[in-house]
């Protein structure tokens, strides 16, 4: 199971007013299915900010946030437990904690960075590759 800090929503990225929504909502805002965001929870990525008195999970601005960073990691491979020390990383930043921030933190940004551009040229390649083909067969039934 992967752990994050608990105090996540309040400093995630920015500090977004406290409109809650519930999980379909989030669902319908992110283009995520209502499974992907309930494993995200269980697996303890995105826990639910509340629950209401029937046990619904709620939503806030942040976590929006939080997942949609979350959907542009997923195409680029990082393993979940990647995706929350990221997440982790990201919030540090954005807090602006001095005290966590520094050479080892940034040479971490750094090296994730260096994978996401590499996975990215390779993702390139591929598309590239696949729009050869596309070419190819429309040409061909032309």
């Amino acid at each position: 199971m992967v752990e994050f800090n608990s105090e996540r929503t309040e400093t995630f990225m920015t500090a977004k007013a406290t409109s809650t929504m519930h999980i379909g909502e989030l669902a319908e805002r992110t283009g995520l299915s209502l499974r992907t965001i309930r494993h995200y929870d269980d697996v303890g990525l995105l826990p639910a900010t509340a629950r209401t008195e029937g046990g619904f999970r709620v939503y806030s601005e942040a976590d929006a946030e939080r997942l949609m960073v979350i959907k542009q990691m997923k195409p680029l491979g990082f393993s979940l437990e990647e995706m929350a020390e990221i997440l982790g990383l990201l919030n540090t930043e954005g807090a602006g904690s001095a005290a966590t921030a520094g050479p080892a933190h940034e040479a971490r940004l750094a090296e994730f960075l260096a994978r996401a551009e590499h996975q990215r040229a390779k993702m390139a390649r591929n598309l590239a590759q696949a729009d050869d083909f596309i070419s190819m067969l429309g040409q061909r039934t032309a």
